[in-house]
């Protein structure tokens, strides 16, 4: 996996923000480095509460599917999402959990970064904001664009009375994964 050649997945449950982390995630590689994406999602049948994933390829070359057979990166942000896709993550990928929802899973060919996201976008003022934790944690760890890029991206696609919170818990992210 090149920087720039990356497949994720963010998964939860409906009303956790896993659709708009990947819009967001593929807006700013598209419109800020230059990149090609495309993004997928489905949803559970519930409105909120339900089953909820997101996925998004990234490239530098012309992508020809939109679905990709393994995952470079798994978010994870509720269990019964992490049961049903841990096994698309490749051996060697990284997998992002919430520890306040997920428990970790007994596997040893990945990486996996525990992250507090509702604990930390709780302390920025909103529980709603840990899916921009989860962004800026990735931003950090994966550097495919310039972490300004992500901030700017997110304060175009969130409500306007929510950005000063959002950019903020994203901001903890990139700040967070510094330090592990």
């Amino acid at each position: 996996m090149s920087n720039t050649d990356i497949n994720i997945r963010f998964c939860g449950f409906g009303g956790q923000g896993i659709v708009l982390s990947a819009i967001i995630f593929g807006t700013t590689a598209v419109t800020k480095a230059g990149l090609n994406a495309v993004q997928m999602q489905s949803y559970g049948s519930e409105a909120r509460g339900g089953e909820c994933q997101a996925e998004v390829i990234v490239s530098e070359n012309p992508i020809e599917s939109p679905l990709a057979d393994d995952m470079d990166v798994l978010v994870a942000m509720s269990q019964p999402a992490l049961n049903k896709f841990l096994a698309k993550l490749r051996k060697g990928g990284q997998l992002i959990i919430d520890p306040e929802f997920v428990q970790a899973p007994q596997r040893e060919d990945i990486v996996i970064h525990s992250v507090p996201s509702t604990q930390m976008a709780t302390s920025c003022g909103t529980k709603l904001a840990a899916n921009m934790v989860m962004l800026g944690f990735i931003q950090e760890q994966l550097k495919i664009f310039n972490h300004t890029d992500l901030l700017e991206v997110i304060a175009a696609n969130v409500p306007k009375g929510f950005i000063d919170v959002n950019v903020q818990a994203a901001q903890e992210g990139m700040q967070f994964a510094k330090l592990t």
